[in-house]
């Protein structure tokens, strides 16, 4: 198991002074400097980032995460590209269904070193087959991947998309190292359709989540204010749908998981 930098290095300081002030968040995605804040924001959070995600999900990204992988219809000889892997999980839940290859790629380090880690615990030289014990991590961004046109039959992303600072210039990065005829697995956050389900859930995810989040991280980049606001102010699942036409993608599906909290994409490469 190896971690492999395509470009940039280890990010050791992390700042104490909060990363995302209450101007900023009024419109996070139009941040000029959003990659370099996304990028400390995740180092800063990588060692409890799944612990963290696990417990104000009540444990359901793990169901969001197989449900993706059972929508992508994966098969032995695929090839599949994890982007913004974070600490691998997705990544992982694609191997458990034994694809050829798995390669996870992200730009925070941190994430990466602890994505590593976790393979080498769980995918052992006694334990797992042989493709799955090959993953490779790779450190680099996803505006700017470094493989060639059409490497993978299958290229993912969970919870990353919203981040890129600049989504068409991820999605048509994402078509390019696609095979035509692979397909694009996206899961991401959505608001709620219901009105009064939202209200709820947006009540926890932007008072009480952030709070005790942050606590429990020991988090004092903003991450977890950020990340809510995030969400509201993306596209909802009609708008990305477009998106993911304009960036050279067919047959786009929409499937809305758990009251429409997340949509789990899936798009063809023409």
């Amino acid at each position: 198991m190896k971690v492999r930098a395509a470009r940039g290095g280890m990010i050791r300081n992390m700042h104490e002074e909060p990363l995302w002030t209450p101007e900023l968040l009024q419109f996070p995605h139009e941040a000029a400097d959003k990659a370099g804040r996304v990028r400390r924001m995740f180092n800063a959070i990588a060692p409890r980032y799944e612990l963290v995600n696990s417990i104000f999900s009540a444990r359901r990204d793990a169901y969001w995460r197989r449900c993706a992988v059972a929508l992508a219809a994966v098969r032995g000889d695929d090839d599949v590209l994890d982007i913004a892997c974070g600490t691998g999980d997705f990544a992982r839940a694609f191997a458990k269904v034994e694809p050829r290859r798995v390669v996870g790629c992200d730009f925070a380090h941190e994430m990466l070193l602890r994505a590593a880690t976790v393979r080498e615990r769980t995918v052992g030289p006694a334990s797992g087959s042989e493709r799955t014990r090959n993953s490779v991590w790779i450190e680099a961004d996803a505006l700017c991947l470094p493989f060639c046109d059409g490497s993978f039959s299958i290229v993912s992303c969970a919870f990353g998309v919203r981040n890129f600072v600049d989504l068409d210039a991820g999605l048509r990065e994402m078509c390019r190292v696609l095979h035509r005829g692979g397909r694009a697995v996206v899961l991401e956050f959505t608001r709620p359709p219901s009105p009064i389900f939202r209200r709820l859930y947006e009540f926890y995810s932007n008072r009480l989540m952030p709070i005790a989040a942050s606590w429990i991280s020991g988090d004092r980049s903003g991450a977890y204010r950020y990340l809510p606001r995030s969400v509201v102010s993306f596209l909802d699942a009609g708008q990305m749908g477009v998106r993911l036409a304009d960036a050279g993608f067919s047959r786009v599906s929409a499937t809305p998981l758990t009251m429409g909290i997340v949509t789990v994409y899936i798009a063809e490469r023409n």
